[in-house]
């Protein structure tokens, strides 16, 4: 093997990758898959569901004027104007011309066009009918034929992988924020944050992987077994491949931004409760409700099921 590293060399020196597109020409891809649309379906419940998860949490002891900040701070937090920026950068990175023309041609055909009508039907169902979808309650007719070109599917799009990283990066930076904002040091939080996540990937994407099936299912109901070829025909070519590379970078950039944002307003709007009561009873300096121990953080949130 290592005489031919010369060789291998070489041979990326002559053969360049292409370089990134500009902005404009992602925009393309962007709006023929109505990633907006898709994203904007699902903002309206981000703030409900970060409450939820630290209210769960009973080691983080959060009040309730501190719950109604956490509540602010993903209001702020999760938008469509944060998310967009750092999204389109992210898929003009992970595009080149010859996948973009490709990609558009596909968006742009009838089966495209239908493909994209589902994502953005499936994306506005509301929770409580997508969790039943997960759960198996709403579920198509099927056969075992079709089951097949479903796994196809999920494997192609790398739809379980990516839901579970935007989760995992959703719950870093609320984490990361909830640490801030009680005082405690950022960069440990964060270290241990992501190893904790990282030890949990693999069981994360296993529990997820059949639910994700079944939300593709459900999604693309209406789509024959000769479009679902078709569909993975062009997903599983290199465009296609490249293709959804770069959707799901736009997307994992996207909600990585609104998380961001999110814990930066939280690990704000946590430090002035915390000067607040520090100002209104000097005697008690370090309240034990908004100064919890590393070790009761609230952990990354359960993926949701957004197909990304």
């Amino acid at each position: 093997m290592i005489r031919f590293a010369p060789l291998m060399m070489l041979a990326g020196a002559a053969w360049a990758a292409p370089p990134p597109v500009d902005i404009d020409t992602a925009a393309k891809i962007y709006q023929a898959a109505e990633i907006r649309e898709q994203v904007r379906a699902s903002l309206g419940s981000m703030p409900v569901h970060v409450r939820e998860m630290l209210a769960r949490d009973v080691s983080a002891k959060l009040s309730d004027e501190q719950l109604a900040a956490v509540t602010a701070a993903a209001e702020r937090g999760f938008r469509i104007d944060v998310f967009e920026a750092p999204a389109l950068v992210a898929l003009a990175q992970h595009l080149d011309t010859s996948t973009v023309t490709k990609s558009l041609a596909f968006l742009g055909s009838d089966l495209g066009k239908r493909m994209v009508g589902d994502d953005v039907a499936v994306a506005q169902l509301g929770d409580a009918n997508i969790d039943k979808v997960m759960g198996g309650e709403l579920a198509p007719p099927t056969t075992a034929k079709r089951d097949a070109l479903i796994d196809r599917l999920e494997r192609a799009t790398r739809s379980t992988e990516s839901t579970v990283q935007v989760f995992l990066s959703m719950g870093e930076a609320v984490a990361v924020g909830t640490a801030i904002g009680s005082g405690l040091d950022r960069k440990s939080i964060e270290e241990r944050v992501q190893k904790s996540g990282e030890a949990n990937r693999a069981e994360l994407e296993e529990s997820m992987r059949v639910p994700m099936r079944r939300f593709l299912a459900y999604a693309y109901r209406d789509l024959s077994d000769a479009d679902l070829k078709h569909l993975l025909a062009f997903l599983e070519s290199p465009p296609g491949v490249r293709y959804v590379t770069a959707y799901n970078a736009s997307m994992g950039a996207g909600y990585d931004a609104m998380g961001r944002r999110t814990g930066e307003h939280l690990g704000e709007s946590l430090r002035e409760l915390a000067q607040a009561q520090l100002d209104a009873s000097p005697a008690n300096r370090v309240p034990s409700e908004i100064n919890p121990s590393p070790d009761s953080l609230p952990p990354a949130p359960a993926p949701r099921p957004e197909r990304p």
